[in-house]
């Protein structure tokens, strides 16, 4: 079988032996597996701490987390009573128990509606929908966000919380030179909503970095030295990348050491709003696909 359901974990297995795994809570990826073309051994391409919670006390700390309806802090009047980062993350998702089978790819489609406790912090009705597609050398994911309501506009953030496994002294992100971003580790909020313009062929995370990129092209190098990964994102004009270093140690759910090991790189839509209308559908989503041999930022 290519899926499996074992404790609200489901396994996808491609023939050519790829795997990814998926909690129900939280839609989060916690694993993707795969070879590459001069390499067929498995090899993990996603960042979990060994501190994280994946028994649904709480959003895991790695993987892929879904970010719905807000990004960080709520901003939006509608949101004020959600927790950072939404509700999407740390909310149980429904699986139908059908796949797609295909010759190159094998997918899921998980959904969410308000369950008895959403409505408590969000009154905006809605229908959320994620797919994820399995190959061989790529993962794809597809969120589809239907605004139920026959009367009102929906306005959400979302986004796609990539923990890419990566050494962080040498890993290296682009093309972002001269696209504008905003420095959250700047000290002031004056600081913080200054935009500034990237110079950096190459992004690197040797320091603390958490930046947000706005109106990118949607196409992303991570690169380190022998490996890499591709991101191609839809519909999401923006991009973030986050790693703690030191100051992840105040992270209680992050392991020693961990932000030595991975890179988020994060396509969403995230400055600005969404604005759905009554009955619309939206959809972002993102592919990553593994980098078969080691190569320098093609713009370097």
């Amino acid at each position: 079988m290519p899926v499996q359901l074992t404790s609200g974990k489901l396994v996808l297995s491609h023939s050519k032996g790829a795997l990814v795994e998926i909690l129900l809570y939280g839609a989060s990826v916690i694993s993707w597996k795969s070879g590459t073309k001069r390499n067929p051994e498995l090899s993990e391409r996603l960042f979990v701490s060994n501190k994280a919670a994946v028994d649904g006390s709480k959003p895991v700390r790695g993987g892929i987390p879904v970010v719905f309806p807000c990004f960080g802090p709520p901003t939006h009047p509608d949101h004020t009573r959600l927790n950072q980062h939404g509700f999407a993350r740390h909310s149980v998702w429904s699986w139908d128990g059908t796949s797609i089978d295909e010759k190159d790819a094998v997918s899921i489609k998980l959904t969410l509606r308000p369950t008895e406790t959403i409505p408590t912090v969000y009154s905006k009705p809605f229908l959320l929908t994620y797919v994820v597609t399995l190959s061989e050398f790529d993962l794809k994911t597809d969120l589809h966000v239907q605004n139920t309501s026959f009367a009102d506009n929906l306005e959400f953030h979302t986004l796609f919380h990539n923990y890419i496994r990566a050494p962080s002294t040498d890993v290296l992100v682009g093309p972002l030179q001269n696209f504008t971003y905003y420095d959250k580790t700047e000290s002031t909020e004056a600081g913080k909503s200054r935009p500034k313009v990237e110079a950096r062929a190459g992004v690197d995370v040797k320091k603390f970095t958490d930046s947000v990129y706005e109106n990118t092209n949607g196409k992303y190098e991570v690169i380190w030295p022998g490996g890499g990964l591709d991101i191609t994102a839809s519909n999401l004009k923006d991009v973030v990348v986050w790693n703690p270093q030191e100051t992840g140690r105040k992270i209680g759910d992050m392991e020693e050491n961990g932000w030595e090991n991975f890179v988020c790189v994060e396509p969403g839509y995230i400055r600005g709003f969404v604005n759905l209308e009554p009955g619309g559908l939206w959809t972002g989503g993102q592919t990553l696909s593994v980098v078969h041999e080691e190569r320098r930022l093609t713009y370097l």
